[in-house]
C-alpha cells in the first residue's frame, strides 16, 4: 500500500468534486474548493476519523469494501478506480462482462472501409458491427437472430468445422479461437454469457470440448484466409486483428493483394453485395 501516493490521490479527487455534483449547497463560507473531509466520508459511509488518517497517510489498510465506497463518493471514472484499488495493493474488481457497446469512433470507421470487409467483436468473439462488404464475404448478419452472431458457435456447430484436421485455416482458426475465448473466461470470472457459451458449445461439439479441456491460453492475431465465395470465387486474404483496449474490443479486417485475382474478386464483390454464406 502506497500511503503517501493514496493520500495524494484522495485529496486531488476530493478538490475536484463540487458540492451541487452531489446535490449539497455551496455557499460563501467555503475555504477551500472541492467537498469537505467530513462529506466525502458521510457519501463513503465511514467515519471522519477513519477518512481523515487516509487523506494524511497514516490510515490503516482499507478494505475492498472501502475502496469501493471510496470510488463511488470520489466519483472516479474506471480508469481512477482502477489506480486506487493498485495504490491500495488490492488488484481492481474484474469488469461484470464483455462490453456491448462499440465506440462511435469505430463505427465511424467501419462506414469508411468502403473497400474492405470489417467487423467488430468482443471477448465472448460476439459480432457486434460490421460494414456491408464483411456481410458480403461472411454472411447476412441482419438475417441472424443476435445470438447466433458468436463466431465460437458459428465455427463449432457449423459444416466448416468438418474440415478441422485437414484443412491448416479452419485447424489453426478452431485452436486460436477456443484459446482466445478461455483468455477472455480468465479476464471475466463472473461472466455468465461466457460460461454459458462454453458450457453450450461443448455439449454440441466434442472438438470444442477437447481443445477447451486442453487448456491452451493466447490471444487471437493475425492470420491468412481463404474461402470460396459462391458468386466470386476464390479469396485469399490477410486477416489482421486491431484491438480496442478500453473496451477489450478488436476489429477484424480483411484486405488483398492489390493486383492478384482475390483483390480484382473483392472489387466484383462490393456490387453484387450480401450473400447468404456460411463460414468455409
Amino acid at each position: 500500500m502506497d500511503r503517501k501516493e493514496m493520500a495524494a490521490f484522495l485529496r486531488a479527487r476530493r478538490a475536484r468534486i463540487q458540492p451541487a455534483d452531489v446535490g449539497l449547497p455551496g455557499g460563501p463560507r467555503r475555504r477551500t474548493p472541492g467537498l469537505r473531509r467530513e462529506e466525502i466520508a458521510q457519501l463513503a459511509g465511514m467515519s471522519v476519523d477513519y477518512y481523515i488518517r487516509l487523506e494524511q497517510g497514516r490510515g490503516p489498510h482499507p478494505s475492498r469494501q472501502i475502496l469501493g465506497a471510496l470510488a463511488r463518493a470520489l466519483r472516479l471514472t474506471d480508469d481512477e478506480r482502477g489506480h486506487l484499488y493498485n495504490l491500495a495493493g488490492e488488484p481492481p474488481d474484474p469488469p461484470d462482462g464483455p462490453s456491448q457497446d462499440v465506440p462511435p469512433g469505430i463505427l465511424h470507421l467501419l462506414e469508411r472501409l468502403d473497400d474492405t470487409p470489417a467487423y467488430v467483436l468482443n471477448a465472448r468473439q460476439d459480432i457486434l458491427a460490421w460494414n456491408p462488404l464483411a456481410a458480403a464475404v461472411m454472411t447476412d448478419f441482419m438475417a441472424m437472430v443476435p445470438r447466433d452472431r458468436n463466431v465460437v458457435r458459428w465455427l463449432f456447430t457449423g459444416p466448416a468445422i468438418e474440415r478441422y484436421g485437414t484443412d491448416a485455416y479452419v485447424t489453426q482458426f478452431a485452436r486460436e479461437l477456443v484459446a482466445d475465448l478461455r483468455a477472455s473466461s480468465g479476464r471475466y470470472p463472473g461472466d455468465r454469457g461466457i460460461a454459458d457459451l462454453v458450457a453450450e458449445v461443448a455439449g454440441r461439439s466434442a472438438l470444442f470440448a477437447r481443445l477447451w479441456d486442453e487448456g491452451e491460453v493466447g490471444i487471437r492475431r493475425g492470420s491468412r484466409k481463404h474461402m470460396t465465395h459462391p458468386v466470386v470465387g476464390e479469396l485469399d486474404m490477410h486477416c489482421d486483428v486491431l484491438y480496442v483496449p478500453e473496451r477489450d474490443q478488436r476489429v477484424v479486417l480483411y484486405t488483398t493483394t492489390p493486383g492478384t485475382p482475390s483483390h480484382e474478386a473483392m472489387k466484383l464483390l462490393r456490387v453484387v453485395g450480401t450473400q447468404d454464406l456460411s463460414v468455409r
